[in-house]
C-alpha cells in the first residue's frame, strides 16, 4: 500500500516506519519536527521513505501529503501529561484540530483507511474490583487523600479498597487530564468521519510504550526515559507515590507491529484495540529493573504525586491477539535492558 505516516520522525513513528518498509509498503512521512520533541531539529532524511515537513493543522500541507495515498497512520500528536493548565490550548490544537483537518482532507481526497494512535489514558482510572459491588469505575482522586499518602482509589459506593482489574475495550471512557481528553476527542472525530464517509478506522489504545529512541530530558518525556536519564547522571530514579502504581509496559517494536497489522486489516467502521504486553508491572519494578541494568543507585520513593495521574491502568489486549494474531515478542527484562543500554 501507499501510506501516509504522520509523526513518522518521532519515537514510535520511526519504529512504525521500519515495520511498514519491512512489509513492503510505500511510505510518505509528514512530520512538523516540533521543537519540544525534536530538540536537535530532527532528521532531514528517513531512509526508504519520503519526508515532507509540515503540520497536520496546515490544510495545504495535508493536501500535498495525501496525494496518491491509500491509507493513513496518524501518530502526530502532542504527548505527555502536560506541565500545567497553559498546555490546554496546544493539546486541543495539535491533537484535536489537527485530526479534524486530516479527516476533512482525507474525505476530500477519498482516502478511506485510518489507523489512529490513541492511548490507554482514555480510560482514566480504568476498572477496579470491589468485594461488594464488583467491577466499578474509581472516583476522582482527591488531593487531600493523596497528600496524606492514601494513594489507592476507593470504591465510589462503599469506600472499600479496590483490587485492580484488566481493562478491555468496553470499559467506560473517563479521561482525567488534557492529553487524555484530546485523545478521546480524536477517537470521536474519527468515528464521526467513518460514519459519514464509510471509511475504516482502527484506534489503537497504546499502553505504556518504551524502547530505543524514547525522547528524554523534556517535560513531556515518559517515566522510563526520565528514570534512565537520572541513572545516567548517577542519580537515583525518583518514584512518585509509593511506587506501586500498576501499568502495562509494552515494547515499541511490538507496538509498531500492532500498528501496521491494524492498517493492513482495517474494515469499514470504527474499532478500538488495546495494545499492551498483558503483564502488569509497577512503576517501582520498572525503576528497579533500569537501576540494575545500569548498575545505578536504587530507586527512591518520594511520596510526591500529580493529581492528573492515574493509580492503576492495565490492559486486556486479548482482542488484538484473537482477531489478528498479534503477540508481543519482547519480554520486560530484556526490553528494559535494551532501553538502559541504548
Amino acid at each position: 500500500m501507499r501510506v501516509l505516516l504522520t509523526g513518522g520522525a518521532g519515537f514510535i513513528g520511526r519504529h512504525v516506519l521500519r515495520e511498514l518498509l519491512d512489509r513492503g509498503h510505500q511510505v510518505r512521512v509528514l512530520d512538523s519536527l516540533r521543537p519540544d520533541v525534536h530538540r536537535d531539529g530532527g532528521p532531514t532524511l528517513l531512509e526508504g521513505a519520503e519526508l515532507q515537513i509540515g503540520d497536520v493543522r496546515d490544510r495545504a500541507a495535508m493536501e500535498r501529503a495525501l496525494i496518491g495515498v491509500e491509507a493513513v497512520l496518524h501518530l502526530a500528536a502532542k504527548v505527555g501529561l502536560g506541565v500545567d493548565v497553559n498546555d490546554l490550548p496546544d493539546y486541543a490544537s495539535s491533537n484535536d484540530a489537527g485530526t479534524a483537518e486530516l479527516l476533512a482532507c482525507m474525505a476530500r481526497q477519498k482516502v478511506a483507511r485510518l489507523t489512529l494512535a490513541s492511548s490507554m489514558v482514555v480510560y482514566g482510572e480504568g476498572i477496579g474490583s470491589c468485594p461488594e459491588h464488583g467491577n466499578v469505575s474509581p472516583g476522582p482522586r482527591v488531593e487531600a487523600a493523596l497528600s496524606s499518602g492514601n494513594f489507592e482509589p476507593p470504591c465510589p459506593h462503599c469506600g472499600r479498597m479496590l483490587n485492580t482489574a484488566l481493562v478491555d475495550e468496553n470499559a467506560p471512557l473517563d479521561p482525567r487530564n488534557a492529553y487524555a481528553t484530546s485523545k478521546l476527542a480524536q477517537e470521536y472525530y474519527a468515528k464521526d468521519w467513518a460514519r459519514s464517509t464509510g471509511g475504516a478506522v482502527v484506534a489503537l489504545r497504546y499502553h505504556n510504550v518504551y524502547g530505543p529512541g524514547m525522547p528524554r530530558d523534556t517535560p513531556y518525556a515518559g517515566v522510563a526515559a526520565i528514570f534512565t536519564s537520572a541513572l545516567r547522571r548517577g542519580e537515583a530514579p525518583k518514584v512518585f507515590e509509593d511506587g506501586k502504581q500498576r501499568r502495562d509496559f509494552v515494547h515499541v517494536r511490538d507496538v509498531a507491529a500492532a500498528t501496521v497489522t491494524a492498517c493492513e486489516n482495517a474494515k469499514p467502521g470504527f474499532a478500538a484495540f488495546n495494545v499492551g504486553s498483558g503483564t502488569p508491572r509497577t512503576v517501582g519494578e520498572m525503576a528497579q529493573e533500569l537501576a540494575m541494568a545500569l548498575n545505578g543507585p536504587p530507586p527512591v520513593v518520594t511520596g510526591q504525586f500529580r493529581l492528573g495521574d492515574v493509580r492503576h491502568i492495565t490492559a486486556d489486549s486479548s482482542r488484538l491477539r484473537r482477531e489478528w494474531g498479534w503477540e508481543p515478542k519482547v519480554d520486560f527484562k530484556s526490553g528494559m535492558t535494551e532501553l538502559a543500554n541504548q
